[in-house]
């Protein structure tokens, strides 16, 4: 195994236990809230490597480094010691739907503040205030014509040009027409005339944008981070519906391919896999919503149908719902993960 490989994994662990404690400590806090005894908070599955008490809760880390749970008391209705106080099945009907849902509503916070941090600490959003020339194409019409990386370019035919939008117009709409422009180098001020190339039905001379950031002010960062938010939240539902009426192929990757991607964004720097963990986090709390059998909003609409009704749904009905829709969700997470690895198999 590469040292890539190995810090791909480890950088992979780190995330996906993010992602699960966030949501886990959503559950954890609602619990609190609606006075519901928590009786293990734990990081992981399987045999517990260590844990510790405190407020009646353990808390617990386990060998597995994928999954946890927050364990509620009265979640089993058939528990034989079942004490009504604190119990999660006698709590009021709706403080349930704010515990449950209160998994997917952490994820969908952590999304928005990682946004946050790339769009207010980190790096900003695309800058297009200005003329200035990245780079210039070697042999390009701009090449010919002197211009330089760096270069501003202030007017264009007499006219200022106050932004990139500004500059490319003019040059898309003047193909193979001749255009005097006032640049920049430095402390310096010329003037050189270019020809923009007629390609594709516009004009180009050859230069690229100089890609800079502009950090925003507290309140546009998060603005911009729950615009993001919203935009993520209505794609992956669209895409979930799209997947279902088989308008779209199913594109779904599991454990081992996540792991893939995670991997690719991780070459293309920290805030690409800062994003890329947000999109993550807001999908995890989509699924969770979901009315699928095992998961949060299987168990919402179940309360909800307990609502319509006046009683509950038989607890056994509703477990053995429960236990078939999990049965299922391992086999199609198996399924995916020999897909993934299939896959990995190919390209290698």
């Amino acid at each position: 195994m590469s040292l890539t490989t190995l810090w791909t994994i480890v950088v992979s662990i780190i995330i996906f236990g993010l992602l699960i404690f966030v949501h886990e400590l959503g559950h954890f806090w609602a619990a609190r809230w609606a006075k519901i005894r928590v009786l293990e908070f734990a990081l992981g599955m399987g045999k517990e490597i260590f844990g510790w008490e405190k407020g009646g809760t353990r808390f617990t880390l386990r060998i597995f480094p994928l999954g946890g749970f927050c364990r509620m008391h009265g979640e089993d209705p058939d528990d034989p010691g079942l004490d009504p106080e604190g119990s999660f099945q006698r709590s009021p009907w709706l403080k349930r739907i704010v515990v449950l849902a209160a998994g997917s509503v952490m994820n969908f916070a952590l999304g928005i503040v990682l946004f946050f941090l790339i769009f207010f600490l980190l790096m900003g959003i695309p800058d297009a205030s200005t003329s200035k020339i990245g780079s210039v194409m070697p042999e390009s019409r701009a090449y010919y014509a002197g211009l330089q990386d760096n270069d501003i370019i202030l007017a264009v035919d007499g006219v200022e040009v106050a932004d990139w939008e500004s500059l490319v117009t003019v040059i898309h709409t003047s193909p193979e027409e001749e255009l005097v422009l006032r640049v920049q180098r430095d402390e310096q001020i010329f003037s050189t005339t270019v020809v923009p190339e007629l390609v594709e039905g516009r004009g180009l001379i050859g230069i690229t944008y100089a890609y800079s950031y502009k950090k925003y002010n507290f309140f546009a960062a998060m603005s911009l981070s729950v615009d993001n938010f919203l935009y993520w939240v209505k794609i992956l539902y669209v895409g979930f519906y799209q997947m279902i009426m088989r308008i779209i192929p199913a594109d779904i990757a599991g454990p081992v391919g996540i792991v893939g991607i995670i991997g690719q964004f991780m070459e293309r720097g920290l805030i690409d896999l800062i994003f890329f963990t947000a999109i993550i986090s807001i999908n995890l709390g989509v699924i969770n919503l979901l009315p699928i059998p095992a998961i949060d909003g299987s168990k919402i609409l179940f309360l909800l149908v307990e609502k319509v009704r006046g009683k509950p749904i038989d607890p056994q009905k509703e477990g053995y719902i429960h236990f078939v829709g999990f049965v299922c969700l391992i086999m199609l997470i198996l399924v995916v993960t020999y897909f993934d690895i299939m896959r990995l198999v190919t390209k290698s």
